[in-house]
């Protein structure tokens, strides 16, 4: 077994003999921009890690990773436009770089690429992976629209976000080390059982994401503090403090939510107050450690050693101790 480090450094490689800019350039240039700007890579490097976890070689994964984190940017692409965000990662994004219709364009091309890659798959394998991907995708568009949906809606349980998250992120999470599990032709309950490994774990990363957003260090977490917050995001920390608080402090973060970007001075921290006041920050920190928890108990009941299962317990706690 390689290192993250190690499996990381090995798929940028591959992706950067595999995806070159090409005419025309304003399709290929995009694509290659965007996977440029880095991020974690915890997708491709979960393929390579799980595929080598259930005894073989992670070469063999190497376009099933590529084509993960290809969707994934894709996602990002339209994400952005959507949200008319002018960063992602610190960088210009696609459509402020380029413009809208060459976002939309190049991240179609995304996508149809990422279907390509599978073609170097033969049989039963190809037709194993395509039908994980297609239904993940779909989970992910799925998810998009219910975080969409939940910007206008005064009625979003946590019940509801909770579905969103897995769908928006923890499928992807999940699907990520079936393919590595596929592509090793693992027996029908080590790829299930990875799966909810990893559907469970993407949910703790989001729920870590989104205490990090209020919470985090702005030194090391990476995005603008309290950014959910400005955008008025019901998210779980939100969604728990209106559940737990008496009436008028509900109805102050009501009211907190109604202001709107330009008028923030104070906002943050006013609501992050009610949010550690009511005890929903608490109680966040706890439903990741759940979920966490529920993960590690679907890892120890996969059939295989030891050995093998510690990269992915290490993994996660990485996940849940990371301050980024």
């Amino acid at each position: 077994m390689k290192s993250i480090s190690q499996y990381r450094e090995a798929f940028q490689e591959y992706l950067d003999l595999k995806v070159q800019v090409k005419e025309p350039e304003n399709l290929y240039e995009p694509m290659r921009y965007i996977l440029s700007l880095g991020g974690k890579r915890l997708r491709p490097v979960l393929v390579l890690m799980s595929t080598e976890i259930f005894e073989a070689d992670y070469k063999k994964a190497l376009d099933a990773a590529l084509a993960i984190e290809i969707f994934h940017n894709f996602s990002l692409v339209h994400d952005d436009i959507m949200d008319d965000a002018p960063l992602r990662r610190g960088k210009e994004t696609v459509h402020e770089r380029w413009d809208i219709n060459t976002g939309i364009l190049s991240g179609d091309a995304m996508l149809i690429n990422a279907y390509q890659l599978f073609e170097n798959y033969d049989g039963d394998t190809f037709k194993e992976l395509a039908r994980l991907f297609t239904k993940t995708a779909m989970q992910v568009c799925e998810g998009q629209q219910y975080d969409i949906d939940f910007e206008t809606r005064d009625d979003v349980a946590i019940e509801d976000y909770l579905k969103m998250i897995e769908y928006k992120t923890a499928v992807l999470v999940g699907a990520s080390l079936q393919m590595g599990a596929i592509v090793a032709n693992t027996s029908t309950q080590c790829k299930e059982a990875v799966y909810e490994f990893g559907r469970l774990l993407g949910i703790a990363f989001q729920l870590q994401d989104d205490y990090l957003d209020a919470f985090g260090d702005p030194e090391t977490f990476g995005k603008q503090p309290g950014g959910d917050i400005i955008e008025n995001k019901k998210t779980f920390l939100y969604l728990k403090s209106l559940e737990a608080s008496g009436k008028s402090e509900a109805q102050q973060l009501e009211h907190l939510y109604t202001i709107n970007p330009a008028e923030t001075s104070g906002k943050i921290e006013a609501v992050k107050t009610l949010f550690e006041n009511s005890g929903a920050a608490a109680l966040t920190q706890r439903e990741i450690e759940k979920y966490t928890e529920k993960a590690f108990k679907v890892l120890d009941e996969i059939d295989i050693s030891e050995e093998k299962k510690r990269p992915l317990r290490q993994f996660g706690e990485m996940l849940m101790n990371r301050t980024v």
